[in-house]
């Protein structure tokens, strides 16, 4: 018969087990998060959110650097207040308090960028406001920041953000770098340690102006979105293989009867 110790001894190995296949399911949480923010679910590239600030300010790095932070910041902060009064919103009043929120943050940010980078603020204009009504925001408040606890929430905001912004960078450098021939230019109005920081690509560049014009902005993420989904073909592709499925497009050769 099992004594009392015996039974102790099974409760905790349970209890151990449980604790690390809990450990195990939070770090598969924390990797899909982050993969489906930089990658699979991808704000800009996938999911094609917040097109309309990304296509108008992203003719330079440092004005795609500046929004980007800005709309990352709001991302997370947004996320971690909301998952925080998840259980006292109900319903009726959710989105409205959401809404308040991120306005609120998004207040925030615009004075952080009077008080600290005025040049690119007003360079940046009408679309560090327009972070309040950004469809990532609030639908990731709504749809992820209200189900789940703080951390996870904030995790999720964080790299929902990043992976807007480096979007956003890499728009910036290609229209840059075409449409004037330099990279990190003017970067001062951002980081004021970065007056030096301009690398001039090609020398008396007269400038393609096509590139810096809103018809550029959107060839520029046209290519950067079939750049994604190719690489996600390529990718499926090859674990298909792996897995020993039939790769799409192929044929098998059926052979009947005996073979001598």
């Amino acid at each position: 018969m099992a004594t009392s110790a015996d039974n102790n001894e099974l409760e905790e190995l349970d209890s151990t087990a449980d604790a690390e296949q809990t450990a195990e399911q939070e770090s598969l949480n924390y990797k899909q998060i982050t993969s489906d923010g930089l990658w699979k679910k991808n704000a800009a590239l996938a999911q094609l959110l917040g097109l309309c600030p990304l296509l108008a300010v992203s003719g330079s790095v440092v004005n795609a650097l500046g929004l980007g932070l800005a709309t990352m910041l709001v991302l997370t902060s947004s996320n971690l207040v909301v998952s925080l009064i998840r259980h006292q919103a109900n319903e009726t009043i959710r989105l409205p308090v959401f809404v308040m929120i991120i306005a609120a943050l998004t207040t925030c940010v615009e004075l952080l960028m009077q008080a600290f980078a005025y040049e690119l603020y007003q360079i940046l204009g009408i679309f560090i406001p327009l972070i309040v009504t950004n469809c990532i925001i609030l639908g990731r408040a709504d749809a992820f920041a209200s189900k789940n606890p703080p951390l996870v929430a904030a995790l999720d905001g964080f790299m929902m953000g990043a992976g807007f912004a480096l979007v956003l960078v890499a728009l910036g450098v290609i229209r840059e770098i075409l449409g004037l021939g330099t990279l990190f230019a003017n970067m001062e109005l951002l980081l004021p340690f970065a007056s030096n920081w301009e690398i001039v690509i090609i020398s008396n560049y007269s400038g393609f102006l096509l590139a810096i014009l809103p018809p550029g902005a959107f060839i520029g993420l046209g290519l950067l979105i079939a750049l994604k989904n190719n690489i996600d073909d390529n990718q499926a592709k090859r674990k298909a293989a792996k897995d020993g499925a039939p790769v799409a497009g192929s044929k098998r050769v059926r052979v009947t009867g005996n073979i001598s």
